[in-house]
């Protein structure tokens, strides 16, 4: 880890797109530029909850002087109306408000909003200064049943919701917030107004989403890594959706297919690290042509670049004992690992593989990685990765 720091400072200097290292002077002070921050991929729906406020929690990356909100209907069937959206800085570990943080969230100036089936809104900058990690309530009022409610699945983190939410969407006090859930319901992001140095979205599955980890500790690699570059003023989006795949449609549309709006469109993207694949390769029907997996890397790659993002490649984990292992698959395992390691596609490699498996058996991960299903990573696993990750950053061409 030593001089991390330094190479770092090169990266947002030199590395980030229209940028550059200086030759003589400093560089001018970075002026307020919207970012993203924190972000959900919508993975699916479930059943509406008309008449209700649901109070999202959400863990920021970086910190700004405001906000706003991106609301989804993506997967949705008919429009949906939302009757009252707000933030708030969130106090403790449950549904209050900081007092004095509550804010009413408009689209072009309308306090309510109808979205489209396929689409998202996103609201109106909203005035509010938030700190770095900070947690942030997304209350979304929905006076209506409008079918199907996009949302995230595995969200690892408790959400509540007040099942009369006619007028609550306002509240400091978050006692009418009597249900718990796991899931984020319509919310998809949250972009700050601040001198960050852009964002970097880590795409990926369950391994990305954070299956495996603590819930309600944002242990998540991506929050790792995030806790790790705050002092650069990088903000990071976890794009990853569990059971997602390359290759095709999992859990939610395949990599390809939602690149561009769970990573490439997001505010002041600079980096897209991209895990994902082990899916395909432990999925039905079998992918064991690894042609396509690289044919499907390149393509990432392209569409990035073209956009002036760079790309990290983070090789796939092992994974024997997890019943779809067979060794014809970890023999595709091994050959999709070549590819991203030698071929050069990426702008740097994070050889995931290498800092996680089991010296003794390498088609296993160390147990001290493993929450004990040999397929995810725990806590301490998610660390390991967060690191090798922050590493590759340096090494990005």
């Amino acid at each position: 880890m030593a001089g991390a720091g330094r190479i770092l400072t090169v990266l947002v200097l030199a590395m980030l797109p229209g940028t550059m290292a200086p030759a003589v002077a400093e560089p001018a002070p970075p002026r307020p530029a919207w970012t993203g921050s924190w972000e959900t991929a919508p993975s699916g729906t479930a059943s509406a909850l008309p008449g209700a406020a649901i109070r999202n929690v959400v863990h920021l990356s970086v910190g700004g002087t405001a906000v706003r909100i991106r609301l989804g209907n993506r997967f949705g069937t008919a429009p949906l109306r939302l009757g009252a959206v707000t933030v708030a800085l969130r106090r403790g570990a449950g549904p209050d408000a900081v007092p004095g943080t509550v804010r009413t969230a408009t689209f072009h100036g309308a306090p309510a909003v109808t979205v489209p089936p396929g689409q998202d809104a996103v609201t109106d900058p909203v005035p509010l200064r938030v700190p770095a990690a900070a947690d942030l309530l997304v209350t979304v009022y929905t006076p209506y049943d409008s079918g199907p409610a996009t949302y995230h699945r595995t969200a690892l983190q408790t959400s509540y919701v007040a099942p009369v939410g006619a007028g609550r969407a306002a509240d400091e006090d978050g006692g009418a917030y009597t249900t718990l859930v796991s899931r984020w319901y319509y919310v998809t992001g949250v972009d700050v107004l601040g001198t960050t140095a852009g964002s970097i979205a880590a795409f990926g599955d369950s391994l990305t989403d954070g299956n495996g980890s603590t819930p309600d500790t944002n242990h998540r690699w991506p929050d790792r890594l995030a806790e790790q570059l705050r002092a650069y003023r990088l903000g990071v989006l976890n794009a990853g959706i569990s059971g997602n795949r390359l290759l095709r449609d999992g859990t939610g549309p395949s990599a390809l297919a939602r690149l561009d709006a769970d990573a490439l469109d997001r505010a002041g993207v600079r980096v897209l690290v991209v895990l994902e694949g082990i899916n395909d390769i432990k999925g039905t029907p079998a992918a064991d042509d690894v042609t396509a997996y690289a044919e499907a890397y390149r393509a990432l790659v392209a569409r990035a670049h073209a956009r002036g993002i760079r790309v990290v490649g983070v090789t796939l984990t092992p994974y024997r004992g997890f019943p779809a292992y067979t060794d014809a698959r970890e023999a595709v395992r091994q050959r999709v690992n070549a590819f991203i390691r030698a071929a050069g596609a990426f702008d740097a490699v994070a050889d995931a593989d290498a800092a996680l498996r089991d010296p003794a058996d390498p088609t296993r991960l160390l147990p001290a990685y493993d929450p004990g299903d040999h397929l995810h990573f725990n806590d301490t696993g998610m660390a390991a990765v967060a690191e090798t990750v922050r590493d590759a950053l340096g090494r990005v061409r």
